[in-house]
């Protein structure tokens, strides 16, 4: 049965197999309710903090879906994998990772039931692929309402329902209009492709002190640099801007480079070499006329010396996401060599570039762009703490704005939309024939999890309300009474002006399902650690009663 050193050989019954499918199926399920119950109070308006705490000592106090599950450690895989989705959803709309949590949890546990009655996984998870097929039909075509993304007013509403639930909604008419400034400023059209790149080129700049309301939008750039030498010009209208990606300074030569002096004068020769190729890095950026020099790498004492002769502010050793933003704002172009300098390349949509004190570090400002596509959002606030988190519900905002300028779309919030949703999907229900018509009507059941944790978190009567809310949209098919998030009552959402993204719905339901359907595929979970003997060769390894359970 085994050779010398070979790997254990363990045959299982059928019966055993068919066990543990059953048990690490119950596993898995188990776990996602488990990270959704840990979510479930973070949802809406009335939604409790969780106060994290890292290994560190430090604190982070926030009812963001994806910061909490970021801080958390777990050891089971479907865990892990259910946070992973929380992640996702985050990443691709920025907004939704409470929902889509405490979705994947609930239409876990409607599995669970058909796994208990005998129903096999193949079955519930083709039910769960068609019910999710008629969902994102039915949000598409029948529950959603175009919008258009000139009408201002319609956009701030979207996006305040967004900043509801968060820390900053007592400021949610200056987060909103921080928000869709921002967007509208890095909004780029180009043959009619629009695209808006958050990440790249919205920078989010937290100063403590100060209160929210001093927070707003530059319609430029600012970084937390100084000009390099005190003498050096600190206010300059309309500054022309020279971008290098080069260092200017003598070149070192590599660790292995090996000069020999023999006498005095090839010291001087040497300091004079370095001298005269510093001047000529100099005299190529003196002989564009530019009032302002930006560099990522060091600039030495002597190019310092040349450059303010000329007149000339310098900034070095600044990130280059930060050159990539001031070149969208003013139009210059980064070069890498000195020498390709051209008239061209310097940057001229800047109105003006100043050194400003803010506490007790300086700030190098370059605002009044002529047409900036890019942007720094400046937040002050009370602390570190308030700001990380006003700045986690800034990125939200940011997200709902960009992706209602892309896809304009709505649906109403508040849980009217899954209610709707629920209903057409128990309509179509009935028309399914066979056994995948159980678990497909339980999509539609699990859907309604979200209006009941928003009245829970209100401290309403569930039942009562629930009730009353399915009886709603079961009188009209257009129904878009949802769930005040205040109150725990009923309201039509079109009047109250709660509206949400249909690609954050649509993201939501697509993620939530899919996590799902991937977890219940899973009928075992092998650990693959490998113990190593003190001597490998020293013959057959006999099972053990652990390794037969695992």
């Amino acid at each position: 049965m085994f050779g010398g050193g070979a790997a254990p050989i363990v045959v299982l019954s059928q019966n055993t197999k068919r066990d543990s499918g059953k048990k690490v199926q119950k596993e898995n399920i188990q776990a996602g309710k488990t990270i959704a119950d840990v979510v479930r109070t973070c949802l809406g308006p009335q939604a409790m903090l969780k106060m994290l705490m890292d290994p560190m000592g430090g604190i982070v106090m926030t009812n963001d879906g994806n910061a909490i599950l970021r801080e958390i450690t777990v050891q089971h895989p479907a865990a892990k994998s259910i946070i992973e989705i929380a992640r996702t959803q985050d990443e691709e709309v920025g907004d939704g990772t409470t929902s889509v949590v405490v979705l994947a949890g609930e239409v876990l546990a409607k599995a669970e039931l058909f796994l208990d009655q005998g129903l096999h996984p193949t079955v519930i998870i083709k039910a769960y692929k068609q019910a999710l097929e008629d969902m994102v039909a039915v949000l598409k075509d029948r529950v959603s309402i175009n919008v258009d993304t000139n009408d201002q007013t319609k956009l701030f509403d979207v996006v305040r329902s967004c900043i509801g639930t968060k820390f900053v909604g007592r400021w949610s008419d200056l987060i909103c209009k921080i928000a869709l400034e921002a967007v509208n400023t890095v909004k780029l059209d180009q043959n009619g492709y629009q695209e808006i790149d958050i990440k790249r080129y919205i920078k989010v700049e937290k100063l403590p002190g100060g209160v929210i309301e001093n927070s707003c939008v530059l319609k430029g750039i600012m970084l937390n640099k100084d000009v390099t030498h005190p003498k050096m010009k600190r206010f300059i209208k309309n500054p022309r801007i020279v971008l290098l990606d080069c260092p200017l300074e003598y070149k070192k030569g590599e660790s292995q480079t090996n000069v020999e002096i023999m006498k005095e004068t090839d010291f001087s020769k040497m300091l004079e070499l370095e001298e005269k190729f510093v001047k000529k890095l100099c005299d190529d950026v003196i002989s564009v006329k530019p009032d302002l020099v930006f560099t990522e790498k060091g600039l030495s004492d002597l190019a310092q010396h040349y450059l303010l002769k000329a007149n000339i502010s310098a900034i070095r050793r600044v990130r280059k996401s930060d050159m990539n933003r001031v070149s969208r704002a003013c139009g210059a172009t980064i070069i890498n060599r000195t020498e390709e300098l051209r008239e061209s390349h310097v940057g001229t949509g800047a109105g003006v570039f100043e050194i400003k004190k803010v506490g007790d570090e300086y700030f190098c400002y370059i605002t009044d762009c002529e047409d900036p596509k890019a942007c720094t959002i400046i937040l002050r606030g009370a602390s570190k703490d308030v700001l990380n988190e006003t700045e986690r519900n800034i990125q939200d905002a940011l997200h709902v704005a960009k992706n209602l300028i892309l896809e304009p779309k709505l649906v109403p919030g508040g849980g009217a939309v899954e209610m709707s949703v629920s209903r057409i999907l128990v309509e179509q229900a009935n028309g399914i024939p066979g056994v995948i018509k159980l678990p497909y009507a339980a999509v539609a059941q699990a859907l309604e999890i979200i209006p009941r944790t928003l009245i829970q978190n209100c401290g309403a009567n569930t039942i009562r309300t629930l009730t009353k809310l399915r009886a709603k949209h079961a009188e009209t098919a257009d129904c878009t009474f949802g769930i005040h998030g205040e109150t725990g009552e009923l309201v039509d959402m079109k009047e109250y002006g709660i509206w949400e993204p249909v690609s954050v719905k649509m993201q939501t339901y697509k993620t939530a399902i899919e996590t799902a359907i991937l977890l219940l595929r899973i009928d075992d979970i092998v650990s693959g650690s490998k113990k190593k003997s003190a001597d490998d060769n020293s013959g057959p390894s006999m099972p053990t009663q652990q390794s037969m359970q695992e």
